[in-house]
């Protein structure tokens, strides 16, 4: 067993104690084994990390491009360094397998990466003018201090794209990460450290969701970045439209997987028990919906629950492992409950569903891979709730239109994946299927950081993340008239 790291928070370039109470980070395959422990932040280091953000956030605007991206440039460098232990660190905090923690830390590198070379990208546009002797430039300013909350589910990548951007575009940071995972929130803070970051610049704060409902009230906020669950998601929103805050923010997904009668079902198989189950379906772009033609359903069924039943359920650093535990017990619980319902609701048991029996597995926080299919058109909550955990509701479909409708069947709209060998029906399936992310024959999880990624519907709000969406955020532009001073004109309108 590791010793227990000690919790501290990072403010104006300090490590330091909170002001609150106690904050433990527990191993969710083995909950007596301690993490991480220390005093979540309060009100008073809330204070402290706005005004430090504040103070610093003028002299980091006018650093060069290229300075701020050198320091992202470095920090991902640490982290490549770090990416055996920290992955460890990862698998035994969240519960991802230990490959999958390794290729998190990667991950995060790869977008500082992608955000360190920025200084080389366009910083601005240039317009023609109507009136002679002018020209018309949209410059970029950064925002200010960017309040940042970010979930328990990647503890490294999804601050990485979210903080990654804010630098480099020249904002100062506050961020609250969420309380499961707090040691990796530290990792991330400690690269930027050692990579150079001046002091004040990214602020950490450690602590309960009263820290994010006090950020977005702070005065000194001058935007919001948020990722998590659409309930806490709308109450950010709300309160900062209130206060004049752009927020951007990205929340549920109940994200459906529609195999076809002409699709290799063998890729298939093997690509939706990857967005199923890799990361205990911990995903916001997990498969937690599964549309199949009624030509090849029960092939297509019983191939997909053997392969389900044969997964290595376990401890994420047994190397061997291949689906770890999920986050919590109250997770745990509300994802069996949810199981539970859908049968008292009609739905048909394939695999799993039962609590497991093991000593080992039983003190862990385990959810059995499972697969429940939903038959005629009964209602069942499943279709619709999202259970953030290793739970695939399947219906069949008689047509591909039935199988887009089905896959529309939603609030949520933030990825979809769709198998087929006809490009025409792919070609369909993207102006059909209201989601801001499709994946044609592979999963419905996994986004590249030079692209968009965000959802549709209910699933964001705000703009997009990643790739250049990110500076639509992050920025707000200032259009600038420049006359020369020996023009022969008056200009001739006024607005």
């Amino acid at each position: 067993m590791s010793t227990a790291v000690e919790l501290q928070h990072y403010i104006s370039g300090t490590w330091v104690q909170g002001d609150g109470g106690i904050i433990t980070s527990v191993n969710p395959a083995r909950p007596d084994e301690t993490v991480a422990q220390g005093l979540h932040a309060g009100p008073a280091d809330v204070e402290r990390a706005m005004a430090s953000a504040a103070a610093s956030k003028q002299g980091w605007a006018r650093t060069p491009a290229h300075e701020r991206g050198a320091v992202l440039l470095r920090a991902a460098v640490i982290m490549e360094e770090n990416a055996q232990l920290w992955g460890l660190e990862l698998a035994r905090e969240e519960g991802k397998t230990l490959a999958e923690g390794r290729g998190e830390v990667l991950r995060a590198a790869q977008i500082f990466r992608y955000y360190g070379n920025d200084g080389d990208r366009e910083a601005g546009s240039v317009y023609a003018s109507p009136r002679r002797g002018e020209k018309i430039f949209v410059t970029r300013k950064p925002l200010g201090v960017v309040g940042v909350v970010t979930p328990f589910n990647f503890p490294i990548a999804i601050p990485a794209w979210k903080i990654a951007p804010a630098l480099t575009y020249g904002n100062a940071v506050v961020w609250k990460p969420a309380s499961t995972v707090p040691l990796l929130a530290m990792r991330l803070t400690q690269a930027l450290e050692q990579a150079g970051l001046p002091d004040g610049v990214l602020n950490l704060l450690i602590g309960p969701g009263s820290i994010g409902t006090a950020l977005v009230e702070h005065p000194a906020l001058d935007g919001l970045s948020f990722t998590g669950s659409t309930g806490v998601g709308r109450t950010l929103a709300a309160a900062a439209a209130g206060n004049g805050v752009p927020i951007q923010a990205e929340m549920g997904g109940k994200n459906a997987a529609i195999v076809l009668a002409d699709a290799d079902l063998e890729l298939a198989t093997e690509q939706v028990i990857l967005g199923a189950f890799r990361s205990s379906g911990q995903k916001c772009t997990a498969t937690s919906r599964l549309i199949v033609a009624d030509a090849v359903a029960d092939e297509f069924l019983a191939g997909l629950a053997a392969t389900a039943q044969s997964l290595l359920v376990g401890d994420p650093t047994d190397p061997s492992t291949q689906m770890g535990p999920v986050i919590s017990g109250v997770a745990r619980e509300s994802i069996q409950r949810g199981i539970t319902t859908a049968l008292d609701q009609g739905a048909d048991l394939l695999i799993g569903g039962l609590p497991y029996e093991d000593t080992a597995r039983v003190a862990g926080h385990f959810v059995a891979p499972t697969i429940l299919e939903l038959k005629g058109t009964a209602h069942a909550d499943i279709w619709r709730d999202e259970l953030f955990g290793p739970v695939l509701s399947v219906r069949r479909a008689a047509s591909t239109q039935a199988a887009f409708d089905l896959a529309n069947d939603s609030d949520f709209g933030l990825s979809a994946a769709l198998f087929t060998q006809d490009v025409t029906i792919a070609l369909k399936g993207m102006d059909e299927l209201d989601v801001g992310i499709l994946h044609v024959n592979s999963e419905s999880a996994g986004a590249d950081p030079h692209v968009p990624f965000g959802g549709a519907k209910k699933s964001g709000y705000g703009p997009k993340e990643q790739g250049q969406s990110a500076k639509e955020f992050y920025t707000h532009t200032t259009t600038v008239y420049l006359q020369g001073s020996h023009s022969s004109s008056l200009r001739g309108d006024s607005a």
